[in-house]
This record gives structure tokens, C-alpha cells and sequence, in this order.
């Protein structure tokens, strides 16, 4: 230990082959401020509903380049394969116009 610091607060010379390494870390400085919170409903589904496959139907469909490529980059963007986002946007959709 090195002025109060632990054995992880610096690099030894010996396992780096440099000087000695101090790492600069900021204290953190607690406050006794009362924190504000607000209670919101549960919006998650039970867990139980979390892993449920639906049953799905593969099809054979041609789309136009443009929606491949918008779908295709959203995806990418939240690292959510795009296939399942279109079938989302379709789920939704019949969902909105099953009950109209």
C-alpha cells in the first residue's frame, strides 16, 4: 500500500516494464441532500410472458431495396435483428386494424 492507496490503485514498474503508474481517480463526494424519487407502475409483463414463443409461419416475400435498407439500418442502430423488426411492425399493425 502506497500512501493509503491499495495494491490496485497503481501499476508496478515490475509487471509493466515502466515506471510506476498512479491512476487518477476522483473521489466521489456524498451529500446529505434528500434524493428525489417517484414511484411509476410496473409496466414489465410477469415473467412468465417474458420467454413466450409465438407461432410463426415462414413466407417468401419481396420487399422494395429501400424498406430492406431502412429496416436494416434501425436494426442495426439497436442491435435487433431486422427480420424480427419487421415482423414486429406487422404484428402491430394487425393488432391496431384486427380490433377496427
Amino acid at each position: 500500500m502506497r500512501d493509503g492507496l491499495a495494491g490496485s490503485a497503481y501499476v508496478e514498474a515490475s509487471t509493466t516494464g515502466a515506471s510506476e503508474k498512479w491512476l487518477m481517480k476522483k473521489r466521489i463526494k456524498y451529500s446529505e441532500e434528500p434524493i428525489e424519487f417517484e414511484v411509476v407502475d410496473d409496466f414489465l409483463p410477469p415473467p412468465e410472458r417474458l420467454g413466450m414463443k409465438e407461432e410463426n409461419v415462414k413466407v417468401t416475400i419481396t420487399l422494395s431495396k429501400n424498406s430492406v435498407n431502412f429496416f436494416k439500418k434501425a436494426a442495426r442502430k439497436r442491435h435487433f435483428p431486422y427480420q424480427k423488426m419487421i415482423r414486429k411492425v406487422l404484428d402491430y399493425y394487425v393488432a391496431h386494424y384486427k380490433s377496427a
